[in-house]
């Protein structure tokens, strides 16, 4: 057994390195234990048991997601603790979108050679997404793989099953002409268009350790601000208002998600004038010095979420957002005639 224990080290694989994150990330897991949680920490599968008495036709809703090249910036700073938070977000604001609560997650770590530092710190970073949700960290699966990935690098994704009455779910049907569109500001590009940002920043000369005035802090610290969980503040709003429709500002922009929960037939006009921009995001215009179309397609633009409203209960929702101390804009409406996403105005600098 020794031999064979030796021998798989030296093919580059460290069962001791890998008991001994087992034993780092086991307290951030147990801190996002919610009491329908069955079973302990380390099982061969996750265990969750759902309040059925809560709802009459409970429907699941799983979505899953990765962090894609956003994590080079993170291995070129050496800074692993912000990514998790991004797994996490990427799933959970995706199921939020059809009105599901985030019950649990599981993610996926994949790295060539196990360095139980950095895994620590990646699912520290998960674990504290998954507060942000109110979302159990239930399993996972830590790989090492010598020779896929290159010497300190990794790859993380995530799955996020949720639930939503049957009645309650947002799909999109009841979106009507006239509606509403308000947008909740994104903390700047979430995790989508980095293979651009960092063709940008590298043509640019741009280091990511460089200061820049205009961002008041690090190229890197700005870039690696983790995607916003909308969870508990989109909740609170479902437990108020009827809400016909809701996208998550992922990849494709503006212009190819609000589509998405828009019936054949109505389009939107946004205006690009009626909300700030982050000011990563207007660095990031200026060093792109691209076509509209293209930064609304590839960035978020700093709307990372919309709600669709009955244009009667708009300044009702913007109000109850300002209570919970959440700035948001009316940022445009639905109407007929057209299909997609129409940008008007100029979006300032």
């Amino acid at each position: 057994m020794t031999e064979i224990r030796d021998g798989y080290r030296a093919a580059g694989v460290n069962i001791a390195a890998g008991n001994e994150t087992v034993d780092r990330i086991r307290p951030h897991v147990e801190r996002t234990r919610r009491k329908e949680v069955v079973g302990g920490f380390g099982g061969f599968g996750g265990g969750f048991a759902l309040d059925v008495s809560r709802y009459r036709e409970p429907v699941l809703v799983s979505g899953t997601d990765g962090v894609g090249t956003k994590l080079k910036v993170a291995f070129a700073l050496g800074k692993h603790d912000t990514v998790g938070i991004d797994a996490v977000a990427m799933c959970v604001n995706d199921i939020l979108a059809m009105g599901a609560e985030p019950l649990y997650f599981l993610d996926y770590f994949a790295t060539g050679t196990l360095v139980p530092a950095v895994a620590e710190q990646v699912v520290k970073g998960i674990a504290d997404g998954c507060e942000q949700a109110g979302a159990a960290l239930i399993g996972g699966e830590t790989a090492e793989m010598p020779s896929m990935y290159a010497a300190g690098e990794y790859d993380i994704a995530g799955f996020a099953v949720g639930v939503v009455e049957r009645s309650r779910m947002v799909d999109g049907t009841r979106v009507r002409d006239g509606d509403v569109l308000v947008g909740l500001p994104s903390s700047g590009a979430h995790s989508n268009g980095f293979s651009l940002i960092r063709r940008l920043v590298a043509d640019a000369g741009i280091g990511y350790g460089d200061r820049i005035a205009e961002l008041d802090r690090t190229v890197g610290e700005a870039l690696l601000a983790p995607t916003r969980i909308y969870v508990r503040t989109v909740r609170a709003l479902l437990e108020r208002f009827d809400i016909h429709g809701m996208a998550h500002i992922t990849g494709g922009g503006l212009l190819d998600n609000i589509p998405r929960v828009i019936p054949d037939g109505l389009g939107c006009t946004i205006d690009t004038a009626s909300w700030p921009l982050p000011p990563v995001l207007s660095w990031l215009r200026k060093l792109a010095d691209s076509d509209q179309q293209t930064l609304y397609r590839t960035f978020n633009m700093g709307v990372g979420f919309v709600l669709i409203v009955a244009a009667a209960v708009a300044n009702d929702v913007l109000t109850a957002l300002a209570s919970m101390g959440e700035p948001a804009y009316v940022i445009g409406a639905v109407q007929t005639g057209h299909d997609g996403v129409t940008l008007t105005g100029s979006a300032p600098a």
